[in-house]
């Protein structure tokens, strides 16, 4: 049987990506150029930044990825994009980047979901065993996601405001740490202790979660300690929240496997690296003796190596998109 090489390109937010990925489960190449260091001074990403960032960098990333690979365009057998959800403007270069791509050197245009991008980074680690229960945990996403086979979701649940990422980042904010802080509450909770009351939000029997309440609470937290002349713990304070995001997680997560039979799980999204949910869930398989999948740290943010796995899975899908495609800042996976 032919190999399938798929060159995939990504553009969502802040890193400019391109990779050669072979039959969705082998990474030939893959170059990523970061913002972080330009966008940690505005405390998060400034979306007219990133385009312009991506402007400049897109077509060196492409380049280098080709040399990396030893491979032409001519060599692959289609491109693969995200064309959301994400910011538009950063979207709209990944986009032109592939249209142009695929009509100079007539190869097919894959569109491609960028929460699928994540959930198919577990491709590049194992083979994906049906029906699975995908945990989507990033910046912008918390969803519960069913699959009974490739490239079939179904949305059990999600999050009703604001995501868990975007919830760490605003904590850290409250804390006093730059941006991204997610990784630094992450670190700090190792070394603090659950001292601080801080409530679960949504106790529900739905597969939905909330962390506007959570993140408010922290915040209350915060400002009361300082109208009292208390110094806040900053540690414990980490240790303290992220016991409750990841306990919020952890418990739709197992109503889920329970009420479904399911006994194949993944990780995905930024999140997914995050150790203490990492650890959360490698106990909970333990408990409710399931497969259990999470990508490396390498996968787990945003990259093209995600998109070209999941362009792979699509292109088999038949999914081909012509020259009217054109980005989503929102968009439901299906």
């Amino acid at each position: 049987m032919k190999d399938t090489y798929i060159l995939g390109i990504e553009s969502s937010c802040d890193e400019t990506s391109v990779s050669i990925v072979k039959n969705g489960t082998e990474e030939i190449a893959t170059v990523i150029s970061s913002q972080i260091d330009i966008h940690k001074d505005f405390g998060g990403v400034v979306p007219e930044i990133a385009s312009r960032e991506h402007v400049k960098n897109v077509t060196m990333v492409l380049e280098e990825c080709m040399e990396k690979a030893n491979m032409k365009i001519e060599d692959v057998d289609a491109i693969a994009l995200t064309y959301g959800p994400g910011l538009i403007g950063s979207l709209l270069i990944g986009l032109e980047t592939a249209k142009t791509l695929s009509f100079v050197y007539n190869k097919p245009l894959i569109p491609v979901h960028h929460i699928a991008g994540h959930i198919y980074a577990n491709s590049l680690v194992k083979k994906l065993e049906f029906p699975l229960l995908a945990v989507v945990v990033s910046g912008g996403h918390t969803e519960l996601i069913e699959m009974e086979k490739h490239y079939s979701f179904k949305k059990l649940g999600g999050t009703l405001d604001d995501a868990i990422g975007e919830c760490y980042d605003k904590v850290a904010r409250v804390i006093g740490l730059e941006y991204p802080g997610g990784p630094k509450i992450d670190k700090m909770a190792t070394i603090g202790k659950k001292t601080y009351n801080l409530p679960v939000p949504l106790k529900d029997d739905s597969y939905n979660f909330s962390f506007s309440g959570l993140k408010s609470a922290v915040i209350n937290l915060a400002h009361n300690e300082k109208q009292r002349g208390e110094e806040i713990r900053n540690e414990d304070l980490a240790a303290s929240f992220q016991s409750v995001a990841v306990e919020a997680i952890i418990t739709k997560v197992k109503k889920a496997i329970i009420d479904k039979n399911i006994k194949n799980v993944i990780v995905a999204g930024g999140v997914a690296a995050n150790n203490g949910l990492r650890n959360a869930m490698s106990e909970l398989s333990k408990e409710l003796n399931f497969d259990l999948s999470i990508p490396p740290m390498k996968y787990c943010t945003d990259n093209a190596t995600m998109i070209a796995a999941a362009g792979y899975y699509a292109y088999l899908d038949g999914r081909r998109a012509d020259m009217t495609l054109n980005s989503k800042s929102q968009d439901e996976l299906k």
